[in-house]
């Protein structure tokens, strides 16, 4: 019998301890006290989650609620409101407005990727390239998925940094992961 090597156990456990991700035996794992179902799309499971209020409320603002009940697949970084609210104060509440809404919806499809990335995945794809590995936004920007002592996050082209609290709430239509910062486009 062949026993695995010592730098597949240190991967594997660096893995399946680095984010919260969603244990397979978990049919509809839990975000914001709400049961998120993979047989719904993405806003029908994120209007339930009462961490995601405010991101709801955005994606409604800058007319996006048809594209992420479409069939994607979509990989999309769901801040939750706690990393809305540490915006500048009046951030949010001028984004909201409908002079500018083409500056939301930017900011909102740079937290969207297409086709459908596990929380594994990137952080099997970032080590495999050096620690980083880059994606195209829906918005056309670029995120930086980096592994930092274990645990995976995601960075904008400005620099900021949004952790993954829990990875992989699979989607009818994708996947969600959700982060603790606002993801901004240069």
């Amino acid at each position: 019998m062949r026993l695995p090597s010592i730098r597949t156990v240190v991967a594997s456990a660096l893995l399946a301890s680095s984010v919260a991700l969603a244990p397979a035996y978990a049919k509809d794992p839990m975000v914001g006290g709400a049961a998120m179902y993979a047989t719904k799309n993405i806003i029908q499971n994120a209007i339930h989650s009462k961490d995601h209020t405010t991101l709801v409320a955005a994606v409604k603002a800058a007319g996006l609620v048809d594209t992420l009940q479409g069939p994607g697949p979509f990989t999309v970084f769901a801040p939750t409101n706690e990393a809305f609210a540490a915006l500048p104060k009046g951030t949010v509440d001028t984004l909201l407005k409908p002079e500018n809404k083409d500056k939301l919806t930017k900011i909102l499809t740079a937290h969207v990727v297409a086709g459908k990335l596990s929380g594994a995945e990137l952080m099997k794809k970032a080590s495999a390239m050096g620690g980083k590995y880059e994606m195209k936004t829906v918005s056309g920007d670029t995120l930086t998925a980096e592994v930092k002592q274990g645990k995976l996050y995601i960075v904008d082209e400005s620099g900021g940094e949004a952790r993954v609290t829990i990875a992989d709430v699979n989607q009818s239509n994708g996947v969600i992961h959700v982060v603790n910062k606002v993801l901004l486009p240069k």
